[in-house]
This record gives structure tokens, sequence and C-alpha cells, in this order.
């Protein structure tokens, strides 16, 4: 009988220091929001969004005690990188300059971090998650806390409201043309909500999607005896071939079988295959 009392308080002391683990991981880590595609059919009126430019960077949640990727992957940034960020949540991007992300995913991804490295990293913050309040007010909210910390590396992604869908189009252009990546518009009035939302839209001259090298394809001419085209295979089990968007190096070193990548694409042929399917990276899942 003993043995049977001794055995459930074991058991109950076990289970509640998982419990109290659980809670802990799930406050530690922000609901991440995840932007869908811009549609203009599907869209609330152009007049009903805040708009700010798209950063080709490394996603990173500040907890209020940590870094983290959108997954929840804790990232290593030297401690006067973090130290005097706020005891809030906030969400926004790491980023170095247009046309950087080799670079900066290499400076990310590094376990002991390089304090020369990261003084060309800056954090970007797009958001300070809170379910209660719309969008436009947590802008306010975060730009007035960046403001007031006057932080070198702490930087607002500034929003704009554009009153047609010509304008919308004219400022994506004036973008792409300094080596932005795209757009992202936010509901003014929608509250935060983790997961993928039609609150938050992203709009970008091409779309992207993830596939696996399945296979090597031979090159020709001046790529023989290099890689002509990676096989590979999507979310969606279509198989097609990628030619375009491969370095030299890619080509006398290609992503091994089996890696996830990304690639770039501009609608879809009659066959339902992505249309000018091109490599964009390899996907960094450490930094997912």
């Amino acid at each position: 009988m003993q043995l049977v009392q001794r055995f459930i308080r074991v058991f109950l002391i076990l289970t509640l220091l998982t419990f109290n683990g659980i809670v802990h991981a799930a406050q530690a880590m922000p609901p991440v929001q995840l932007a869908s595609v811009y549609k203009s059919e599907n869209a609330e009126p152009i007049s009903a969004y805040l708009v700010s430019e798209k950063f080709d960077g490394v996603r990173a949640i500040w907890t209020g005690t940590e870094l983290l990727t959108r997954s929840g992957n804790l990232i290593n940034a030297p401690e006067w990188f973090t130290a005097p960020l706020p005891d809030v949540w906030l969400d926004g991007e790491l980023w170095t300059t247009h046309q950087d992300f080799a670079r900066l995913s290499g400076i990310v991804r590094t376990q002991t971090p390089v304090d020369e490295e990261w003084q060309h990293v800056s954090y970007r913050v797009f958001d300070m998650p809170d379910k209660k309040l719309p969008f436009e007010q947590r802008y306010q909210n975060y730009t007035r806390l960046i403001t007031k910390l006057d932080l070198p590396h702490l930087k607002t992604v500034k929003q704009q409201r554009v009153a047609s869908d010509s304008a919308l189009q004219d400022l994506l252009q004036q973008k792409l043309e300094h080596g932005a990546e795209g757009l992202i518009l936010h509901l003014a009035s929608a509250k935060h909500q983790g997961g993928r939302t039609e609150a938050l839209l992203k709009l970008k001259p091409y779309d992207d999607e993830e596939a696996v090298v399945i296979g090597h394809l031979p090159g020709k001419g001046k790529y023989t005896h290099q890689l002509g085209a990676l096989r590979v295979k999507n979310d969606r089990g279509q198989i097609f071939a990628i030619g375009s968007g491969l370095s030299d190096q890619d080509r006398l070193n290609p992503p091994a079988i089996g890696t996830v990548i990304t690639y770039r694409y501009q609608g879809y042929t009659k066959k339902g295959l992505p249309r000018f399917a091109r490599f964009l990276r390899i996907r960094d899942t450490e930094l997912d």
C-alpha cells in the first residue's frame, strides 16, 4: 500500500512538473502571424491597410527575454544586441541590406556570435503582438517605444496608407527598384492572431515555394561535367526541373539530394506546373 501511495505521489509530481514546463514554453513563445498572398479581388479596400516594405531577412521574435526564430529556435545574438531590448514581445526581421540574405543567414546561424559581423545587423520591428489591440494602435505603440529607446540596431518598420490600387503598384515598383522583395499589407483594424491570416498580406512580383531536390540533371555545352538542372518535387507532389538561377558555384557543388530549396515562379503552365521556375536558395531550416 505504501509503495502504491509513493508511486502515485511521484507520478503526480512528475505530471505537475511536465505541465509547468509546457505552460512555461507556451508563455515563452508568442503566436507567430503568417502572411497570405495579396489578391486584389479578395482583399479589403486598399485604404483599409497600412503598407510597409517586405524585408528579405531572418524572421525574429523577441519574447522579452530571448530572440527566437518563428518556430522557437534560439538565435545566438551577442549580449549587447539583446540586453537593451524591452521586456515586451516584438516581431520583426533581422536584416543587413538588400540582396544579402546568404551573408545574413551565415551570421545568424553561428553558434558563437561574432561581434564584428553583428554590427551590420539591425532588428527591424513590424509588430508588437497584442490580441486586444488593432494593428494601427500596435504600430503607434512600437514606434513610440523604439523611438524612446533610441538604439542604433533597433529600427521601426514604417507603415503608410495608400490611396488606390495604382498607388499601391507604384509603391511596389519604387521599392523593387531599390532592391526590396515586395510589400506587406496590414489590415489596420485587425487584432493579432497566430497562424496564416488574411489580415496580413504579402505582395511580390513573383510567387515562391519550397521543393525537395530529388535528382541532378547533367549540363550541356558550357555546363558539360557540371549540373544542368535540379530535379525537384514540391509540396503538391509535382516533379519538374529547375535550371535557371543557379550560380557557377551551385553547378559545381549542387544542393544534395534531399535538400529543401526555395524557388520562385510566375503563375502556372497549361499543365499546372510552376512557370519560369527559378532557383533562389537552399532553405535554411535552422532559421524557420
